[in-house]
C-alpha cells in the first residue's frame, strides 16, 4: 500500500506537520528526506531497511559515499542532500553559540562540539576562541593526527589566540575510541597550553573530550 493510502494522520508528512518532528520515528525521519520509495516498497520500508542495513541513524548519517551508495534507493544526489542537511545541522548548532551571550561549557557548547567531533574517525584538536566576554569569536580545527592521537603545537594555539584578538579559549578534542576518559598526554598538553597561554594573557576555561555520546569537562574535574 502507498503512503498516499495511508490513513493521513500516520502519514509521516502529515504527522510531522501537525504534531512535530519529534514525534517521528527515526524511519519516519528518514522517509521524508527519502521522499519516495522503490517499486514494492515504500519510503518508510525503505527506511526501515536502511536503518537495519546501518544499524541506526547514526551510523547512516556518517556513512561515506560508497557506504551509503550500496543501499537500496540511494545514490551521489541523495548523499550530497544528507551531507548538506547535516552540515546545516551543525551550523545551527554554531549559531546558537553566537548569539552574544556570553558561553561558559553550555549545553550548547557541548552539543556543538559532540555533534562536531564526535564521528571523526581520526583524532582532531580544535579551539573555541572567545572574547573578554566569553563570547564566541571562532571555532577551528587546528591539528588532525591518527586513531590514537594528534600533535598539538602550542606556538601555534598562542599564534591563532592571538590572531583572533582572543581573551579565552575552551580546548576539544575526540577520542575516536569512544571513550572520553582523558588521557595522561591529555593532561599534559592541557597544562603546557594552560601555561602558554597565560604569558599572552589569555586563559583556558576548559577542555573538553568528546567521546561515543559522552563528554568530559578538565574543568568540573578540577583538572584546570
Amino acid at each position: 500500500m502507498a503512503i498516499t493510502d495511508w490513513p493521513k494522520q500516520e502519514r509521516p508528512r502529515e504527522k510531522l506537520l501537525h504534531r512535530g518532528a519529534a514525534a517521528l520515528s527515526d524511519a519516519e525521519l528518514l522517509a521524508i528526506f527519502l521522499r519516495t520509495g522503490v517499486p514494492g516498497r515504500t519510503a518508510v520500508d525503505l527506511a526501515r531497511d536502511l536503518l537495519a542495513r546501518f544499524g541506526s541513524l547514526r551510523a547512516l548519517l556518517s556513512a561515506d559515499l560508497k557506504q551509503f551508495c550500496e543501499g537500496q534507493g540511494l545514490g551521489e544526489a541523495k548523499f550530497a542532500q544528507l551531507q548538506a542537511t547535516v552540515e546545516m545541522a551543525r551550523r545551527h548548532l554554531f549559531e546558537n553559540l553566537q548569539r552574544g551571550e556570553s558561553l561558559l561549557s553550555s549545553d550548547d557548547t557541548r552539543n556543538f562540539l559532540r555533534a562536531r567531533l564526535r564521528d571523526i574517525p581520526n583524532e582532531v584538536f580544535a579551539c573555541l576562541f572567545l572574547d573578554n566576554r566569553h563570547r564566541v569569536i571562532e571555532f577551528e580545527e587546528l591539528f588532525f593526527g591518527t586513531i590514537n592521537g594528534a600533535s598539538v603545537h602550542p606556538r601555534e594555539v598562542v599564534r591563532k589566540a592571538l590572531g583572533h584578538n582572543a581573551a579565552a579559549v575552551i580546548l576539544a578534542h575526540n577520542h575516536p575510541s569512544g571513550i572520553a576518559e582523558p588521557s595522561e598526554a591529555d593532561r599534559h598538553i592541557t597544562r603546557t597550553l594552560v601555561d602558554a597561554l597565560s604569558l599572552v594573557d589569555v586563559r583556558v576555561l576548559d577542555h573538553l573530550v568528546v567521546g561515543d555520546g559522552e563528554l568530559v569537562s578538565f574543568a568540573e574535574r578540577g583538572l584546570i
